[in-house]
């Protein structure tokens, strides 16, 4: 309830960003997951042509986020939400409807590219509305976020069970709805005229050394966040031995969110600085490995029903600190990028900053799966549970350090929340 109450009290144009993460996530998870077995099983498509397709679809996305953002400063984030969206209902339509290489590879790189463009451009626009409660709507962004990654895989394995396609049309049906929202109800903003070029925008960007070193310091975040879809799930497998167990993973921490998000980040948000909280969020989530690394590499359990249970709850407790460490972390995260540099290139430090981290986590995951081979081979499947929780405790180490130095922006606690700026309707 306290949930809805606070989002109330934001203004239309937040409440509809907020539903449409929700969308966003939930049309995404019910589809993406899956599009690797229907490519290999349904298709019959070569491991290499299934990588290509993957990879093409991920590399659009990672790559072109600085695209994306700075189109959101020089051309509106509501145009820009609203071209994402459509394109990617286009993407997931074809999706559907392909099934040669090239219509897979073309909806690959519609879909990544749309993902380029939204994903900045709604940070930019919920951080340019929220005024002085970014902390607040950046909070409620991560409910609706971590809701939509709950409903997406349950509605898509119910889909499945008619085929892929239909996963496919609801998920492009969706984006369509969404797309229909944002461009009758998302309030537009007035864009002041560019001073320079696009250019010269990213070098400003890239000069920011401090940026690029807090940027460089989320790898422990983005990297122990994928592993809920990685090395946690297959964990709660290897202990209890049902392939069942990943979704009570995810139950546990979405109803944690929900109960939890907003009473932490108003909590915090009076009782010290930014860069603390984000520090001690990334040592709760590198914590958060350490429960499950008790019960690695134990085999299934010989118990029964009652066993299973028992070697679940180090799992689960794992997966509920690493919950609560984004929870704190978080919403501080995304209110400190705009502090940056100027407002009008909220969207390309947002777009830097997907790119940054996008690049470090995928180098981080690269490390976690080669720990989970190496782990089996020798018998030591700790191995993986230790490497998170060094990227953890390195990348609060990294907080810290920039802290001390007193490089990352300060908030202005005195200053009032801003009104919106030049709508327009």
């Amino acid at each position: 309830m306290k949930t809805w109450h606070e989002m109330r009290r934001f203004p239309l144009a937040i409440r509809l960003l907020l539903i449409n993460q929700l969308g966003v996530n939930t049309g995404f998870y019910l589809l993406i997951p899956y599009l690797a077995v229907h490519l290999d099983e349904d298709l019959g498509m070569s491991a290499a042509a299934v990588g290509i397709v993957l990879g093409v679809r991920n590399l659009s996305q990672q790559g072109l986020f600085l695209i994306g953002g700075s189109a959101s400063d020089r051309l509106g984030a509501r145009g820009v939400i609203i071209a994402g969206c459509a394109l990617r209902t286009v993407g997931f339509g074809l999706f559907a409807l392909g099934d040669g290489l090239a219509v897979l590879l073309a909806a690959s790189v519609l879909s990544g590219l749309a993902g380029a463009l939204f994903n900045p451009a709604v940070r930019a626009y919920l951080a340019q509305e929220a005024g002085g409660r970014k902390a607040e709507a950046f909070a409620l962004f991560n409910v609706f976020a971590t809701t939509g990654a709950l409903i997406g895989p349950l509605l898509g394995s119910a889909l499945l069970l008619v085929d892929f396609r239909a996963a496919a049309l609801t998920a492009a049906a969706i984006f369509a709805l969404l797309t229909v929202a944002q461009a009758v109800v998302l309030p537009a903003r007035e864009v002041p005229p560019a001073t320079g070029s696009v250019l010269a925008d990213w070098r400003e960007v890239l000069g920011n050394r401090v940026f690029l070193a807090f940027s460089l310091a989320m790898v422990g975040m983005f990297t122990l966040q994928n592993q809920l879809y990685l090395l946690l799930p297959d964990g709660a497998r290897q202990a209890t031995g049902w392939d069942g167990a990943p979704g009570i993973v995810f139950l546990v921490g979405t109803v944690a969110n929900l109960a939890l998000q907003m009473r932490i980040t108003r909590t915090l948000k009076k009782r010290g600085s930014r860069a603390r909280w984000i520090g001690v969020g990334l040592g709760l989530m590198g914590l958060a490995f350490v429960p499950p690394m008790a019960v690695a590499g134990l085999g299934p359990p010989s118990e029964g029903l009652g066993g299973a249970a028992l070697r679940a709850l180090p799992v689960l407790a794992g997966a509920l600190l690493l919950y609560l460490g984004v929870m704190v972390a978080q919403p501080f995260v995304l209110e400190l990028i705009p502090d940056f540099g100027r407002a009008e290139l909220t969207g390309t430090y947002f777009g830097l900053f997907y790119v940054v981290s996008g690049i470090a986590a995928a180098v981080g995951n690269t490390v976690i799966g080669r720990a989970m081979d190496t782990g089996r081979q020798t018998h030591h499947q700790w191995l993986p549970w230790a490497c998170c929780l060094a990227f953890g405790l390195a990348s609060a180490a990294g907080v810290a350090w920039l802290h001390r130095l007193r490089g990352l922006p300060v908030r202005d606690t005195a200053a009032p929340a801003a009104a919106p700026r030049g709508i327009r309707t």
